[in-house]
């Protein structure tokens, strides 16, 4: 199965998150914001980055941006409970492959994780 890294601010939905997809086989590694994600992905190899927009410390558009240059092969997966943050990944469109709206259910974010590692 694959290698995820979830970078999430909200511990809550991060676990929850976490739990789900390990229940599906993958390999899940949790970073609380963007600054610890890119430290993540800078060190370690991923098949897919699984990211909220909205964190402190750094954003997921812009982890979404230097983990695209780091790791030109990995998939990214957005996340988003608000709607002009969705608008903010256009310029990112030929980097990502979708952005999830929050909240979402357990069955949709499973769909959106195989989804994105399919494409």
């Amino acid at each position: 199965m694959a290698r995820i890294l979830i970078a999430e601010d909200e511990d809550a939905l991060r676990s929850f998150v976490a739990r789900a997809l390990k229940l599906d086989g993958h390999e899940v590694v949790e970073a609380a914001d963007g600054a610890e994600g890119l430290e993540r992905v800078t060190a370690e190899d991923f098949d897919l980055l699984l990211s909220d927009i909205r964190m402190p410390a750094m954003d997921g558009i812009e982890l979404a941006w230097k983990a695209s240059d780091t790791r030109p092969g990995m998939k990214i997966l957005l996340m988003t409970g608000y709607a002009d943050q969705r608008e903010r990944c256009e310029k990112l469109a030929q980097r990502i492959i979708d952005v999830v709206d929050k909240p979402f259910s357990l069955p949709d974010i499973r769909k959106a994780v195989a989804v994105a590692l399919a494409a």
